[in-house]
């Protein structure tokens, strides 16, 4: 006997939030990292270091930045 089951509530919120609403949170987040990475990476190497950020930190920086969105 075959079985087939429609509900597709378990495969679309696995955490509670809606696969809309999870896309839209990740790109949003992958913007900021972009961002934060283009906005960084333009800035001279003395005003990177006066803020206390090495140029090969930058990437790490944009990665945080992109979490805590």
């Amino acid at each position: 006997m075959a079985y087939a089951n429609t509900s597709y509530s378990s495969f679309a919120r696995p955490q509670g939030d809606s696969l809309l609403a999870r896309l839209a949170s990740h790109f949003a987040a992958r913007r900021r990292y972009h961002e934060t990475r283009r906005e960084l990476g333009a800035l001279s190497d003395r005003d990177l270091m006066d803020l206390g950020i090495h140029r090969s930190n930058i990437s790490d920086i944009a990665a945080e930045a992109a979490r805590n969105f």
